[in-house]
């Protein structure tokens, strides 16, 4: 059995970690409150975004767009979101599991027609140990998500579609679904499913109330075409928040948890400090009074 020091010991090193836990929990606390408010600004854009394509794809529009056309996959493009730090959990890990089975999947076409785009530290990292190279290194976004990055990192994936380089696009992310779900989502980017944005839409903004008597020039199908490269960079943007917000509210699960850990540890540690006392205390008892009745 442990001595009474080392047991005091471990007791006060618990406390020293619960306190950091506590600290870590508070601090990711704040930051999600301003990862949800980002996303809160950036809905209203969103919905009058979807609200105006749903609209045009509501009717009988016939839209003809590079980024919608599907072609024989020769290579294709993997865009990954993780976190720069770890302790939050098994998000990082979740990310860089799914990354492995995409690329299994994606196996046969050979390691040079895949691209891995890592949008963070930790899955950059995943991707050195897979054997890939990353595709550039996005891990000052992952942090402080900036719609111009995002903004640029989706031009140069359009960019690449457009001129055949690649011939699919893929996202791996978490979605942020609520303070305790961080839903891990595979989601197909280019070519973008018209049929599947307007499902999407209209979930997000309901019953439209566009009149098609109105007059559009040149042509819907033209504006719809205009609008796409949008939608394109809009969707990297808010799975970009969507990640940063799941990470920010993965870690405060995770450093509730060790809290809570903690608490019992220290709980337990007492009661074994209490009873190794009474236990202490008791033995010399016994000897004082062995010796006064010799």
């Amino acid at each position: 059995m442990a001595s009474l020091k080392e047991v005091k010991n471990r007791i006060s090193s618990v406390k020293s970690t619960r306190q950091i836990t506590s600290a870590m929990k508070m601090v990711a606390s704040a930051k999600l409150h301003k990862a949800q408010g980002r996303i809160e600004n950036m809905l209203p854009y969103q919905r009058k975004l979807n609200e105006i394509l749903t609209n045009f794809l509501s009717t009988d529009v016939t839209v003809e767009s590079p980024y919608t056309e599907e072609r024989p996959v020769g290579k294709v493009a993997i865009v990954a979101f993780s976190s720069n730090s770890s302790l939050c959990g098994a998000f990082n890990s979740n990310v860089a599991k799914m990354l492995e089975r995409t690329l299994e999947d994606y196996r046969s076409l050979g390691k040079e027609n895949i691209l891995v785009y890592p949008v963070g530290k930790k899955v950059e990292e995943a991707v050195k140990k897979l054997g890939y190279e990353p595709q550039g290194s996005y891990q000052e976004m992952a942090d402080k998500p900036s719609y111009v990055q995002a903004y640029e990192l989706a031009g140069s994936l359009m960019k690449e579609f457009l001129e055949g380089r690649i011939d699919k696009v893929e996202l791996i992310y978490h979605h942020f679904k609520s303070m305790g779900s961080q839903v891990l989502t595979r989601d197909n980017y280019l070519p973008i499913d018209l049929g599947k944005v307007a499902e999407e839409a209209t979930g997000t903004v309901g019953k439209s109330s566009f009149n098609n008597d109105y007059i559009v020039e040149p042509s819907a199908s033209q504006l719809v075409a205009e609008l796409l490269p949008k939608v394109l960079s809009q969707k990297i943007y808010t799975v970009l928040l969507d990640s940063n917000t799941s990470e920010h509210a993965a870690r405060m699960l995770a450093m509730q948890a060790a809290t809570d850990n903690a608490n019992e540890l220290i709980q337990d540690l007492t009661k074994q400090y209490n009873k190794s006392r009474q236990q202490a205390i008791t033995n010399e008892l016994l000897d004082i009074i062995g010796g006064s009745m010799k």
